[in-house]
């Protein structure tokens, strides 16, 4: 992911945290794909195996489009957080809009590499 994607997508997180569009941390997005709710998960990619392994399959079970940031710390920041491993967005359109500024090149979809 490049820098300014990157930005965008972590900026629409924020508006979505902010707006309570998005749930944030493990037990948070695990409760809101359980429900049917989650639209998009996005996913540090230096989180831990423990916590990547308490989501990620249930994720792909549930059809929920993965798109991955490069660290905790920074989807942390936008959550009011040292760090966090996963944020999960519940709105339909600002999913949309993290899926279009992400790119095909950044997202998983239902546990395989999206082709775009």
């Amino acid at each position: 992911m490049d820098d300014a994607t990157r930005k965008r997508v972590l900026g629409l997180l924020g508006l979505g945290v902010r707006g309570r569009l998005a749930v944030v941390g493990v037990d948070r997005v695990r409760e809101a794909a359980h429900r049917g709710a989650l639209r998009v998960a996005v996913m540090a990619a230096d989180a831990s195996p423990h916590s990547r392994g308490k989501v990620e399959g249930l994720l792909a079970a549930k059809g929920v489009p993965v798109v991955s940031v490069p660290s905790a710390a920074e989807l942390g920041g936008v959550a009011g957080r040292e760090t966090t491993a996963v944020i999960g967005v519940v709105d339909a359109p600002m999913a949309q809009g993290i899926l279009a500024a992400a790119g095909p090149a950044d997202a998983v979809q239902h546990g395989s590499r999206r082709k775009g």
